[in-house]
C-alpha cells in the first residue's frame, strides 16, 4: 500500500485524505475509517479497545488503517482528532448533561425541546466548519445548468426532498419530485436524459429505492448530485458531485436542521444562478 509520506495534521484534510482513498482501502479499514468519519468525538475520546469494539473491528486494525494514512501509531492519528476540539468555545454535550441534571426543575417536553435545539445547533455549527464551498459551487452549475432537476428522497430524506419541490417550482425552476406514490419511482426517473440532473438525498441506513433509482440514472448518463453523510455512501460513490452533512442526534432521533439549511442554499442558488431568484417564497 503507498505510504503517505506527511499525513494530515488537521482533521479536514484528514477527512479529504480518507475520501481520496476510500476506494482503495480494504474492507476492514474501510469499515472502520466510515466509523471514525461518523463519530469523530469517539475517535477523540476513546480507548483502542473501547473504539474496536463500538466499529466492530479487532484493536490492530485502528492501527494498520492509522499507518496506512501514514501515522506512526494510532495515538498519532488520534490526536488530529482531538485537536478538532479544543478550539470549539461551547460544549453542547456539557450543557446538555447540566440540563438532564436540572431535569426535576424543568418539565420533559422542555428538556426535549432544548435537546433538539442542542443537537439542530451542533449539526449547523458542523456543517460550518467542514462544508467545502468549491464543491457547493460545482453542485449549484450542474444543477443550474439542468432543463429539469430530478429531486429523490425517500423515508427520512423526503420531506428534504419535497420542499425543494415546492420552492424550486415558485422559484420557476422546473423541478420533479420522484415520491414513488403508487410504486412509479422508476417510471419517473426514466424521463430524466443527460439533459436534465438528479439530485439524490439519503442517509444510513440508505434507502435502498433511492440507491437504485440513482443508479439507473447515473447508468443512462445523467449527471447525479448527492447529498449524504460519508465518503463511504453507495450515492457518494455513484455521484459526480457530492455534500457530505452528518446530523448530531438527541436521545437517538438525529436532526434534520443542516440537512434543510444545506436544501434551502441550494434552492436559492440554483434560482440566483439561472437568474431567477428575485421572488420571495411565501
Amino acid at each position: 500500500m503507498t505510504e503517505v509520506l506527511s499525513p494530515p495534521r488537521d482533521f479536514a484534510s484528514l477527512r479529504a485524505l480518507i475520501a481520496e482513498r476510500a476506494a482503495a482501502l480494504p474492507k476492514r479499514l474501510t469499515q472502520v475509517a466510515a466509523f471514525a468519519l461518523e463519530n469523530p468525538d469517539e475517535i477523540a475520546f476513546g480507548t483502542v479497545s473501547s473504539i474496536a469494539e463500538q466499529a466492530e473491528v479487532q484493536p490492530s486494525t485502528l492501527v494498520r488503517l492509522s499507518q496506512a494514512l501514514g501515522y506512526q501509531g494510532f495515538s498519532d492519528m488520534q490526536e488530529v482528532f482531538r485537536s478538532r476540539l479544543r478550539d470549539r468555545i461551547l460544549n453542547y454535550g456539557e450543557r446538555l448533561e447540566q440540563l438532564r441534571q436540572h431535569a426535576r426543575e424543568a418539565s420533559q417536553p422542555n428538556l426535549i425541546f432544548h435537546g433538539f435545539c442542542e443537537a439542530s445547533a451542533r449539526s449547523i455549527a458542523a456543517l460550518g466548519e467542514k462544508l467545502d464551498p468549491a464543491s457547493l459551487d460545482r453542485a449549484v452549475d450542474q444543477l443550474a445548468r439542468a432543463e429539469t432537476i430530478y429531486l429523490i428522497g425517500l423515508r427520512r430524506s423526503f420531506p428534504i426532498a419535497s420542499y425543494m419541490a415546492y420552492a424550486l417550482g415558485k422559484l420557476g425552476v422546473r423541478a420533479i419530485l420522484v415520491d414513488a406514490v403508487g410504486g412509479l419511482a422508476a417510471e419517473q426517473i426514466t424521463f430524466a436524459g443527460p439533459e436534465d440532473a438528479v439530485l439524490a438525498i439519503s442517509f444510513t441506513p440508505y434507502a435502498s429505492e433511492t440507491l437504485g433509482l440513482a443508479r439507473s440514472a447515473a447508468q443512462k448518463g445523467v449527471p447525479l448530485v448527492a447529498i449524504t453523510d460519508s465518503p463511504f455512501s453507495p450515492l457518494a460513490q455513484l455521484a459526480g458531485q457530492w455534500i457530505e452533512v452528518s446530523e448530531a442526534n438527541f436521545e437517538g432521533f438525529r436532526s434534520m436542521a443542516a440537512t434543510l439549511t444545506l436544501a434551502m442554499t441550494l434552492t436559492v442558488a440554483i434560482a440566483g444562478r439561472r437568474g431567477s431568484g428575485a421572488r420571495i417564497l411565501p
